[in-house]
């Protein structure tokens, strides 16, 4: 009786005090088999919460995607396997960079690298400065972002820079035009390659495996095929390695 009494003020003493009373499960004799349980402290507290301080973040812990693909073409089907494995869209994965980094898409890339099957992005910001972007073919979470302090001349992003400013249609407009016609996109890029102005070249893949590349005015959004000397052009692309 005198136990229960001591357990019972023991409580009363901790709720009045402010402090958290932890309910006790008590056998009648106390002994080296009882079981005794006490407030959790703060540190206790802490350490069951470590590790979701960064839950929902888009950033990748360790830098890999969720899609495990070695880049191999071996067998000339590389596009093909990339374009079966990807889970995230070319305009899906252009608003995944552009919430890692505002401004505008002027590229996009599906690519099997050492982090595995991923979409690379280039983005203009909206600070002026050019930002390469990498992002899990899987599920869009950006596993590295970083900045290119290259000068704009060095890589024709001045080029890039002045076209830009007068387009009416983006990166993720002409992927989502290119795809309704022509299958799965792979790759997205100004170009100007034998042209009197620039163009968004788009690269496709058909269900039937077929690749292949169009164009897409900036302007006015239109759909064109691009020349046969562009598809050439890619054909041979590996005998000029």
């Amino acid at each position: 009786m005198k136990r229960h009494i001591v357990i019972a003020t023991a409580a009363a003493a901790a709720l009045i005090a402010g402090g958290t009373a932890t309910a006790v499960a008590v056998n009648g004799n106390s002994g080296p088999g009882s079981t005794q349980s006490g407030a959790q402290t703060s540190a206790q507290l802490a350490a069951q919460n470590a590790g979701t301080d960064h839950a929902g973040t888009s950033t990748s812990q360790d830098g890999r995607s969720s899609i495990r693909m070695q880049d191999d073409d071996d067998n000339g089907q590389e596009d093909i396997r990339e374009a079966d494995a990807a889970k995230v869209s070319a305009p899906d994965a252009a608003a995944a960079a552009l919430k890692a980094v505002p401004g505008t898409v002027t590229g996009l890339d599906l690519d099997a690298d050492r982090p595995g099957l991923v979409w690379e992005a280039d983005v203009l910001g909206k600070d002026g400065r050019w930002h390469e972007v990498t992002l899990d073919a899987g599920n869009a979470r950006v596993l590295n972002q970083h900045i290119d302090h290259e000068d704009d001349d060095d890589h024709g992003q001045g080029y890039v820079r002045n076209e830009l400013k007068g387009a009416r249609t983006d990166a993720a407009a002409a992927a989502r035009t290119a795809s309704a016609a022509y299958g799965t996109v792979t790759s997205v890029d100004l170009d100007d390659d034998h042209r009197a102005e620039a163009v968004w070249e788009v690269e496709t893949l058909t269900k039937d495996g077929k690749e292949h590349k169009v164009l897409v005015d900036p302007q006015s959004g239109e759909l064109t095929a691009a020349p046969a000397q562009d598809q050439d052009d890619d054909d041979n692309d590996g005998a000029d390695d």
